[in-house]
């Protein structure tokens, strides 16, 4: 049964036991007003005093007291004053709102007359109550009887058809208003305009109130009203105004709908004038007015100013502590919210479904289990735990507390499910790591044709990320076109995060370029993908395209292109990024603080880094250990350990990466004691378990200072299977010392570990060449042949002025090649008078010495570097990106670079083999070498683009 808002009608339903005591013996009423009871009992006056029934009846219906007045309708039965017409319409009136329509049409269809009082009446009463095509029926039969309508018949037939939506009837009442001259009628003018209104003819409503004559407050609360339900919430505020310009005071009603519309639209500013408006004109705060006053500071977090109000409540009702406590909810103040819900216990005031539904929401974004096992067993007494906003609050709390056993409980529990409970059960599955059982149930859900919506897919799609299940992705994606949900916002964006995350960048890319409107979201999924999967610049270059449409970057997509900078080693790109992140306020976030770090230390600047990490002012591990491990990447060992030693004494423990960290850097400092001492004792300092990441820099340690013995023994004490990194370390360090018969070995186990790895040819390649086993190095080559593994050409990039200019090896394709030549020519009988000797033991072609100086004279990073002497303004830092690691040869050339002096001067920073980074100052005076950074990685074979340009440049 449909009820009709209490605020407009006032109605209250008695208890059905008591409508079916009609033919129980007639007793004293105890309960009632004192005066009908108490005239009941002087009968004989009665008899000769019709206008007392009238009173008596009169009282009775404004109390809606059913068993009173059935009881003046016997004695009215018993004196023969039954067919009088006044007291007739009263009983007519009374069983009308008593919902005792059976009763009201009988006396209704015993009158001798048809009486439009009583017709009106019954008509009435069945639109209170909410029976509308009764209603509508007796209309009709009014109609074919000829009983003419009044001014209090238009009011409720047209009501009928407003809550029916039925136009076309609404529009034939209103024709048969006009005619009967009821259309100028106040409360007949009044429901017209909502009729109007409610059947979608807002502007035909407005002409209407417009022909109002005598428009009250009553007409404009009438006419705004509607603008609200219509949710035209700005136009009701435009009314609003309007009425106030014309003069009209505003009564407490009108207030509360406006105040409506402001917790609607999160007005504080609006919602604060209205309660000065309030004080100003005197209207008492009534407890609709405060309870909304109450909802709109709330929703416009303006928790204080709500709890002020609040307190100002004389008698706060349920409605009261409900508006505060969700508030507080809403906007994360959930102790606040606990503590009033422990006052409004303290108070008496009794809790209902509203009130523990938004006590749940507190307890699980705060964890608390035990308090809301007690709110549980609340609902359990009340026996409203299978009530369904309480239930799917339970599930929602069981699973933020991690407790999913219980919130399986919860939901098994449920005598019925609706989706809402289908998505808290996936979600909080997803949310607690289960990804499995997640999928698991919407497959079942979608087995048993159960409705799903745009957040079930939403919310699956987030555990299809997290288990890279490719295939469910693709099945939902044709799921989501089948069901006709696929364009939604939320969808489209899942999926597009859920293909990045699963490295389908051409599927996520497809649904990028297809989406119809532009927001973050998208943008952050896509340049996240673009990031973690290598193609830095193309996130740099949607990120030009981001600024273009205008959108405002977060945290996160500054987080994500500075890792993207860090991947490309694109120092100039992550300086103008840090720029950005100062301009958008985003250093005081701990991500994009740590990316910064990140990205400076593998870009080459640990000085960068150091400040950048001295800036963060809540430093957690991940912090810590990029700065750890740029210091290691640099070959600042000392200070790496210095620094790990620190982290300890500020009471921070290290993760498994922090320790790959420290092992490195006692691998770059040659600090063998200390790196055996940490690997050794890592578990039982740390409780962590050494990884294949740090065996494999334990190996690297101990092969790089010669104790090949020692790390073979540590490679066979492995307790599970030695992986590529570990058998590559290996081979790294048999290729430093010249170990055939080791190299070999680790050769074989990596040919089956990484078949597909050219490295490990080279690096064979490279152990033979330098024994002279030329024949055998031939037969690498073979091998790589036949397997199809090519090795990937060496390139150096450079970048100067906005445009990129790439090299390899012997490369003569740059129009200034003559000049950099030259440039080669005339350092190197510069190195040479130095005391520089190429090493040509590194080069594993088959020719003699001369042949093999010259190809080593060639490599693509001494082009570059000699292009960038010849074409930067002086005293500008040169910065060369490499793909691969820089040969023993070029490390040995730059390092007698770095103390060249032309006229004077000296070194100023010490050379470090540690990165992919090159930076020389030139100055016409003196070379500086800064320091170079290798990479154990390659780097893509592809030049990047300069951010923050509106032209992008390409290679030259």
């Amino acid at each position: 049964m449909n009820k009709t808002s209490p605020r407009f009608w006032g109605l209250n339903f008695l208890p059905h036991s008591t409508l079916q005591r009609l033919y129980m013996p007639f007793k004293t009423p105890t309960v009632q007003t004192a005066s009908p009871a108490a005239l009941l009992k002087d009968s004989q006056s009665l008899t000769k005093l019709p206008v007392s029934y009238s009173n008596l009846l009169s009282q009775c219906v404004a109390a809606k007291s059913l068993t009173s007045g059935m009881e003046l309708h016997a004695h009215l039965i018993k004196f023969g004053f039954s067919r009088h017409p006044g007291l007739r319409n009263y009983l007519v009136t009374l069983y009308s709102k008593c919902c005792r329509f059976r009763y009201a049409r009988k006396l209704v269809d015993e009158s001798f007359e048809p009486d439009v009082v009583s017709w009106s009446s019954l008509l009435s009463g069945y639109v209170q109550n909410g029976f509308v095509e009764e209603a509508l029926l007796v209309f009709n039969e009014m109609f074919l009887l000829g009983v003419k309508c009044n001014e209090y018949t238009f009011p409720s037939v047209l009501k009928a058809c407003s809550m029916k939506r039925d136009f076309n009837m609404g529009r034939k009442v209103h024709g048969m208003a006009v005619v009967t001259g009821f259309e100028s009628d106040g409360f007949v003018g009044n429901t017209l305009v909502v009729m109007y209104a409610k059947c979608g003819l807002l502007d035909d409503s407005k002409r209407l109130f417009g022909g109002i004559v005598e428009q009250n407050v009553v007409s404009w609360n009438a006419l705004f009203s509607c603008y609200v339900q219509s949710e035209l919430r700005g136009e009701a505020i435009d009314l609003f105004k309007e009425m106030m310009r014309s003069g009209m005071r505003p009564n407490e009603f009108s207030i509360s709908i406006i105040l409506n519309v402001c917790a609607g639209l999160q007005d504080g500013g609006l919602g604060r004038t209205l309660h000065g408006l309030m004080l100003k004109m005197g209207l008492d705060l009534d407890q609709f007015s405060a309870n909304a006053l109450v909802d709109t500071y709330s929703k416009a977090r303006e928790i204080e100013g709500a709890v002020a109000v609040f307190q100002e409540i004389a008698h706060p009702d349920v409605v009261s502590w409900n508006a505060v406590i969700a508030g507080c909810v809403l906007h994360d103040r959930n102790d606040l919210a606990l503590m009033m819900l422990d006052e409004m216990n303290s108070s008496g005031t009794s809790p209902n479904m509203f009130t523990l539904s938004s006590a749940l929401k507190a307890c699980a974004a705060m964890r608390f289990k035990e308090l809301g096992k007690q709110l549980h067993s609340c609902l359990i007494k009340r026996v409203a735990d299978s009530d369904l906003y309480a239930s799917v609050g339970l599930i929602d709390m069981y699973s933020k507390c991690e407790m999913m056993d219980d919130a399986r409980r919860a939901y098994d529990s449920m005598p019925k499910k609706d989706v809402i409970a289908w998505n808290a059960l996936i979600s909080g599955y997803s949310l607690c790591g289960d990804d499995l059982e997640a999928v698991s149930l919407f497959s079942k859900m979608y087995n048993e044709d159960i409705d799903f919506n745009q957040t079930t897919i939403s919310t699956v799609l987030k555990s299809v990320a997290s288990l890279l299940a490719i295939k469910v992705c693709e099945q939902i994606h044709s799921i989501s076109i089948k069901s006709g949900i696929y364009s939604d916002f939320y969808v489209i964006n899942s999926l597009l995060d859920t293909y990045g995350k699963c490295n389908h960048i051409d599927e996520a890319s497809k649904i990028f370029e297809e989406r119809t409107w532009e927001d973050l979201v998208a943008y952050t999924s896509m340049i996240t993908a673009y990031s973690q999967y290598g193609d830095g610049e193309e996130a740099l270059k949607l990120y030009l395209q981001m600024q273009d449409a205008d959108i405002k970057p977060d945290a996160f997509i500054c987080s994500s292109l500075l890792n993207a900078c860090a991947k490309l080693s694109a120092y100039e790109q992550g300086k103008q990024l840090h720029v950005h992140a100062i301009k958008f306020g985003f250093m005081c976030d701990i991500f994009a603080s740590n990316s910064l770090v990140n990205m400076y230390a593998k870009c080459g600047s640990i000085e960068d880094a150091d400040r950048a990490f001295f800036e963060i002012p809540n430093r957690g591990i991940v912090s810590w250990s990029a700065m750890i491990g740029g210091y290691a990447q640099h070959g600042h060992g000392k200070e790496a350990l210095q620094l790990f030693n620190q982290m300890l004494r500020v009471g921070v423990p290290p993760n498994h990466i922090t320790l790959v960290s420290v092992l490195c850097a006692c691998n770059h400092a040659g600090l063998v004691n200390e790196g055996r001492q940490y690997f050794e004792k890592m578990e039982e300092m740390f409780g962590i378990k050494p990884t294949q990441e740090h065996y494999a820099c334990m190996i690297d340690l101990l092969g790089r200072s010669g104790k090949l013995n020692e790390a073979v023994e540590l490679v066979n004490s492995i307790p599970f299977e030695a992986n590529g990194s570990v058998w590559g370390a290996l081979l790294g360090a048999a290729r430093i010392h010249k170990n055939i018969e080791l190299g070999q070995k680790a050769a074989e186990r990596l040919y089956d570990l990484e078949p597909d790895k050219s490295g490990t040819h080279v690096l064979l390649a490279n152990i033979y060449a330098s024994a002279g086993m030329w024949e055998n190095v031939a037969k690498v080559r073979k091998v790589m042949k036949d397997s199809k593994v090519k090795k990937e050409p060496g390139m150096s990039w450079i970048e100067i002025k906005d445009k990129v200019y790439t090299f390899i090896v012997g490369d003569r394709s740059h129009s200034r090649s003559h000049e950099i030549y030259a440039k080669l020519d005339q350092l190197g009988d510069l190195l040479s008078k130095a005391g520089y000797s190429p090493v040509v033991e590194i080069d594993i072609h088959n020719v003699n010495r001369s042949e093999k100086e010259k190809l080593l004279y060639h490599h693509s990073e001494k082009l570059a570097v000699a292009f960038g002497l010849i074409a930067m303004p002086p005293g500008a830092p040169i910065r060369v990106k490499k793909n691969i690691r820089i040969c023993v040869d070029c490390h040995t050339f730059l390092k007698f670079k770095s103390n060249i002096q032309f006229t004077g001067g000296s070194l100023l920073f010490p050379y470090i083999f540690t990165g992919l980074m090159l930076e020389i100052d030139s100055v016409s005076v003196e070379l500086v070498l800064y320091h170079i950074q290798i990479s154990p990685h390659s780097m893509l074979n592809a030049p990047f683009y300069p951010i923050l340009q509106l032209e992008m440049f390409g290679c030259l």
